[in-house]
């Protein structure tokens, strides 16, 4: 009696280590699906410098989009809440600190001695509203005096196909244009020269001149 016990007691425990075995086998033979990656600014930076070139700038400039489709996919969101009123005073105060944020920042990039008219326009056209968004413009530049032209803006121009009026945006871009150009030297000027809700001709959105302060 005790001997068949301890033969099913043996073949119960062959069985069991059988099955921890084969799980064992399974485990180690799969390749991980998921592995965790430890990573830092530096680290990202590496990963992004061995992207080939052409692919480093479609990725630079489709986060430059992702920063507008955001911006107006709230805009949209609070102006059906709250009128164009409400969403432009927000946009406004938004944009007028990213000039100065982004004037800042750029001042590490670009390191100028001296912030004269053409330097400030180098670091204009690197931000984040100049670069790659506004697709088609136009820029005059003289060392006391530049101008900056947006023949075609994407913003207003995809307003008009979903059906929305132009955006009277001259509030905003001046607040920004302003704060960018305060930061980097308080003695140049920004005037607006044609922007919504001003009219203006089909060929030109809008145009700001910089110039130094009498």
């Amino acid at each position: 009696m005790y001997q068949y016990e301890d033969i099913s007691v043996s073949c119960e425990l062959v069985a069991t280590a059988g099955r921890l075995f084969n799980r064992y086998v399974l485990v180690t033979t799969q390749p991980r699906i998921k592995e965790e990656v430890q990573t830092s600014q530096a680290v990202d930076r590496v990963f992004i410098s061995k992207l080939p070139k052409k692919k480093l700038l479609d990725l630079l400039h489709f986060q430059i989009r992702n920063i507008w489709r955001v911006d107006g996919l709230y805009f949209l969101g609070i102006e059906k809440a709250y009128g164009t009123q409400a969403a432009s005073r927000i946009d406004e105060e938004c944009w007028k600190a990213m000039g100065a944020l982004e004037a800042r920042q750029l001042k590490e990039i670009v390191r100028a001695k001296e912030w004269s008219i053409p330097k400030i326009m180098e670091a204009l056209r690197l931000t984040s509203w100049a670069l790659d968004h506004q697709e088609h413009k136009e820029v005059e530049i003289k060392e006391d005096r530049a101008i900056f032209r947006v023949v075609s803006c994407r913003t207003q121009l995809a307003r008009i196909r979903k059906g929305h009026a132009e955006f009277p945006c001259r509030p905003v871009r001046e607040g920004y244009l302003q704060a960018f150009c305060q930061e980097l030297n308080p003695s140049v000027s920004v005037t607006c020269k044609i922007c919504p809700p001003r009219p203006h001709p089909e060929s030109t959105w809008c145009e700001w001149e910089f110039s130094k302060s009498a």
